[in-house]
């Protein structure tokens, strides 16, 4: 990817570095949040409500309530909150390191190798060149920042329980939900015909859009609103693991790639 190309670019192209050990950061970063369904395990493995804890009932963030007691007319006791809310946290960290790290001009080239990044074409606008910024460019630059949101989101659900009755936390979940869904269904759309994970982003966006425009309608009065909100946040959460899952073993591969030549010569 980096090194000398038999195909010269087109103007306004260029070859990332995905060698670099911001992608590598950034790839693995997206990657953990994984970590969050071993925490929401171990934290339901705990509880200490009077009724034991049902995913497809129970809300995601009576996890992370601090006090026992009645909210909402449900009786929440979670006695590994501060767990659960300290993954949220880290789930928001590595989001926004994702998003911070993994360039425009990498999520461009990550699903398909030998192919430069094109930030800008020319175009004629009354007899004179112009540039203007690519579709792919553009993508990846709003899936950057939609998955910024979804991180900020996901840390402020940590660092605002749901039993402080703060509209932070709320405005959190949705940033999570919307910016975490809308950045997976423009990934698969970039990523289409570049790798089969394409798909697979696209209907995880599709899911998480789906649920949450449901849960809006009706207002999570549902008989399972636990089962719907996890059609909200799992999707996302798997999703851009698998994103992640993509960058990190196109960086592995380039970087293997990369220490043979070196050891050829």
């Amino acid at each position: 990817m980096t090194g000398p190309s038999t195909v010269p670019a087109q103007a306004g192209s260029f070859f990332p570095d995905v060698r670099n050990i911001r992608a590598n950061i950034g790839g693995w970063a997206q990657l953990s949040v994984v970590q969050y369904f071993v925490a929401e395990a171990a934290v339901i493995q705990a509880w200490a409500g009077p009724e034991p804890y049902s995913r497809a009932t129970g809300y995601i963030s009576d996890l992370g309530a601090v006090s026992c007691g009645v909210y909402e007319d449900r009786a929440v006791c979670s006695p590994l909150h501060v767990l659960m809310n300290a993954s949220f946290v880290v789930q928001g960290l590595a989001l926004i390191l994702g998003a911070l790290f993994l360039t425009a001009g990498l999520l461009c080239v990550a699903a398909k190798p030998g192919v430069a990044a094109r930030r800008f074409r020319s175009v004629a606008v009354d007899s004179a060149a112009a540039r203007v910024l690519t579709v792919p460019w553009i993508l990846a630059v709003a899936i950057r920042i939609l998955t910024g949101v979804a991180g900020v989101g996901t840390v402020l659900v940590g660092l605002v329980p749901e039993d402080l009755d703060s509209p932070w936390h709320f405005a959190g979940a949705l940033m999570f939900f919307i910016g975490g869904g809308f950045a997976l269904l423009l990934l698969g759309i970039l990523w289409f015909r570049q790798t089969p994970v394409s798909w697979f982003l696209g209907v995880c966006g599709l899911l998480c859009i789906a649920a949450l425009i449901i849960g809006g309608l009706t207002g999570m009065e549902v008989p399972l609103p636990g089962l719907l909100e996890r059609f909200m946040g799992y999707p996302v959460t798997i999703g851009l693991a698998a994103a992640g899952l993509v960058v990190a073993q196109r960086v592995h591969t380039e970087r293997k790639a990369a220490r043979l030549r070196m050891g050829s010569h």
